[in-house]
């Protein structure tokens, strides 16, 4: 099915069951412990041995000796696997690094060998008798020491000009010119990531933690030379992964190398929580250039949005100023992304990508511009919407209510209450003030493809490679398959996470949800014109309700119209040059109250509110949930989210969830979400859009905002730890 005029009336309208809050379909499994996870697969592979991989314990430099000897005489040991001996490993195109070391070292921590042995004791320790001598080279791992050999990014669009902003900036009567910094950020999911490998003769199986599962095939066959039809991946439940995820990691590839080292043998391999944050991928740091000129009604001039960020060579920028592309109006404006080389471990996909640290810069700037104009924050993000691009102003926006989000924010949060004076309003020891920032997030689709079936029970089957990350795929796919077949949801089995399935969208860039529903739903409507055909019946005057096929005054089961062979269809969603036409975005308001110990800095979150604007909302549960914790991400990445770097060895320092800090239930007592009520048919037959990284963009500019408000202290190098907080506080009265 091709998506390239707007949506009109269609079965999903009907939202008797999509749009609905249902609990998720999973819930118990998980619950129970009954839903397996890749590194928990005995069910498929009981005999499975364990690995251990040995990272690189340099960033940069040459492996000159390995020697294994000791390890394989070790209790349990069956083999040691390095490039010396791992056969044909090449570098996939989309990674960065190379998942095995050797002879050359990329980064810290790159796996240089696995250990594998019949127990994870045994190859644990006898990964330490490996003994490895490097050659270390010189590196570069200082953004802020690179920021000037940084260059023009070769892919996508770094740059861009409209007008004369330098003319219309030096002109205008009020000016912002700050630079902000956001640290490096590790995913720090919940789930490691894991694989259990097995090959049978040429033939791999991979049961893997992986968004991406297409992708995962793609680039397995690149790793290791061989045809994608001889890789099944199987994905059915990840738990959790935030783009860490998106593509196969060193546990996956040192998995299978382990296992072809030892005839095909299933072997389990999981990263350490270190090997997470050094072996894998981090969101990377930034540093950020504010320019804002306006006129004294707060009406924005000329706005800039300059950023700097680092990674590998053949690495990418983290794209922070696309977001001030196509938030606010403003005749004359200029963006621009520079890259420099860091010998870090890899810097890529993190929730949000570019509008989360985007926003960290650009709403504070905000913040700060009103201040200077003696302006409601609220009313200068009002007074400067737009509802076409900026960039382009022939491309309106498919549906824009950010203004609603404002409004409809400020008056649940009580914002009029809000003392516009730093440092007024005092509980006790505690200040407390404050703050708020627009959200937004660019609305993505990606081809997604089902097969649908109906068996002779009249018992809908959904199968798609999709996978669900915690996001409640399950359900929404479910709830898509109810609602245009015309039985309960209970009638709906929904299959997921194998690479034998039809390819959908995957998880990731929140495009996960509109896309795959969409695939489910173009599946669906070749279902239904394969059962009015074997009926008999008009296309065009067909009703599919309680289990029930209807046409005029004729009524037929589902199950009596599938018989007992049944009937399948498959089909996918491939999205035209709507785009094009159209600027596709997701919008929200943040506000947020916080209290400031005026005696130590530091500071806690007292209450957040959110209102969304992100089409329909297929299941307001599962969404309210992708929301709050991605509200929480964002306190994280205000408050404590900071990967140290060593600059002296280039690894992150505190690489575990003991140091590596990030929020817990008890750091947001209260969380208040709104969607607004609305559709969007310029983006999918559900007129539905992403929503789960809508949530983390902008609400920790909101909290730094609020910490301003509350105490006067202007932070603009996150996180605002309170170090940074108590250094700039008045004397304790």
């Amino acid at each position: 099915m091709k998506f390239d005029t707007p949506a009109t009336t269609n079965p999903i309208d009907r939202m008797k069951v999509v749009g609905q809050p249902v609990d998720r379909i999973d819930g118990k499994r998980k619950t129970t412990g009954t839903a397996r996870y890749a590194y928990e697969r005995n069910d498929a592979a009981p005999s499975a041995v364990y690995g251990y991989i040995i990272g690189a314990a340099i960033a940069k430099g040459r492996i000159e000796r390995i020697d294994s000897a000791e390890a394989k005489a070790a209790p349990g040991v069956l083999a040691v696997v390095t490039h010396e001996n791992a056969g044909t490993v090449a570098k996939a195109q989309a990674h960065t690094a190379r998942m095995l070391a050797g002879p050359d070292v990329q980064h810290f921590d790159q796996a240089v060998a696995i250990v594998v042995a019949s127990t994870f004791e045994q190859a644990r320790a006898a990964a330490k008798l490996v003994r490895v001598t490097y050659a270390r080279s010189a590196g570069k791992f200082d953004l802020a020491a690179e920021k000037s050999a940084a260059v023009k990014p070769k892919d996508g669009k770094p740059d861009t000009a409209i007008g004369d902003f330098a003319g219309a900036f030096a002109k205008a009567p009020v000016k912002l010119d700050q630079t902000y910094t956001t640290p490096d950020q590790s995913h720090a999911m919940m789930e490691p990531h894991a694989t259990t490998a097995a090959w049978t003769g040429s033939k791999l199986t991979l049961w893997t933690s992986n968004q991406m599962l297409n992708w995962a095939v793609r680039d397995m066959s690149e790793t290791l030379g061989i045809p994608k039809e001889d890789i099944h991946v199987l994905s059915p439940f990840v738990g959790g992964g935030f783009g860490s995820k998106l593509w196969i990691r060193s546990d996956a590839v040192m998995a299978a190398l382990a296992s072809r080292a030892i005839g095909g043998k299933p072997v389990k391999v999981a990263l350490t929580r270190p090997q997470i944050m050094n072996n894998t991928t981090h969101r990377p740091a930034t540093i950020q250039r504010l320019r804002i000129g306006a006129r004294k009604d707060g009406t924005i001039t000329a706005i800039a949005h300059e950023s700097w960020s680092g990674d590998l060579p053949g690495g990418g920028p983290e794209t922070a100023p696309n977001v001030t592309r196509l938030l606010y109006a403003g005749a004359n404006r200029m963006t621009a992304t520079r890259l420099a080389t860091l010998d870090l471990p890899e810097g890529n996909a993190m929730r949000a990508p570019g509008e989360a640290v985007g926003l960290l810069a650009l709403e504070a700037a905000m913040d700060e511009l009103a201040e200077t104009l003696k302006m409601d924050p609220v009313q200068l993000r009002i007074v400067n919407d737009t509802q076409v691009d900026p960039e382009s102003p022939k491309r309106a926006f498919s549906h824009r209510d950010l203004v609603g989000c404002l409004r409809t924010g400020a008056e649940r949060f009580g914002w009029n209450k809000r003392n516009p004076v730093p440092g007024q309003v005092r509980e006790g020891r505690w200040l407390i003030g404050m703050g708020m920032a627009s959200a937004f997030r660019d609305n993505v689709t990606m081809k997604s493809g089902a097969r649908v079936g109906i068996d002779k029970k009249g018992v809908v089957t959904v199968a798609t490679d999709m996978t669900d990350i915690g996001t409640g795929s399950y359900t929404i796919i479910a709830q898509t398959a109810a609602e245009m077949m015309g039985v309960p949801i209970d009638k709906v089995i929904v299959l997921l996470g194998d690479s034998s399935f039809p390819v959908s969208s995957g998880s990731g860039g929140q495009w996960g949800g509109n896309s795959s529903t969409a695939g489910v739903y173009a599946a669906c409507s070749a279902l239904r014109d394969s059962v009015a055909r074997k009926l008999g019946f008009d296309p065009t005057d067909i009703v599919f309700e309680d289990g029930k096929v209807k046409s005029g005054n004729r009524s037929v089961s589902l199950a009596e119209a599938a018989g007992d062979a049944g009937l399948s269809a498959e089909d996918s969603i491939e999205f035209g040059d709507l785009t094009k036409t159209y600027a596709q975005s997701t919008f929200g308001a943040h506000f947020v109250e916080v209290a400031v110990d005026s005696a130590t800095g530091e500071v806690r979150v007292r209450r957040m509110s959110g209102a969304f604007a992100a089409g329909r909302i297929l299941n307001p549960k599962s969404a309210r949930s992708q929301v709050i914790g991605a509200m929480t991400m964002g306190v994280g990445a205000a408050l404590m989210e900071d990967a140290v770097v060593d600059k002296r060895f280039g690894y992150f320092v505190n690489h575990d969830m003991a140091e590596y800090h990030v929020p817990v239930h008890a750091d947001v007592p209260y969380q208040d979400v709104f969607f607004m009520d609305e559709t969007d048919a310029k983006s999918s037959p559900m007129k539905a859009k992403g929503v789960g990284e809508l949530g983390i963009c902008g609400v920790g500019a909101a909290v730094a905002n609020a910490v301003y408000n509350a105490c006067g202290v202007r932070i603009r190098e996150y996180p605002l730890t309170l170090d940074k907080v108590i250094k700039g506080m008045p004397p304790v009265a």
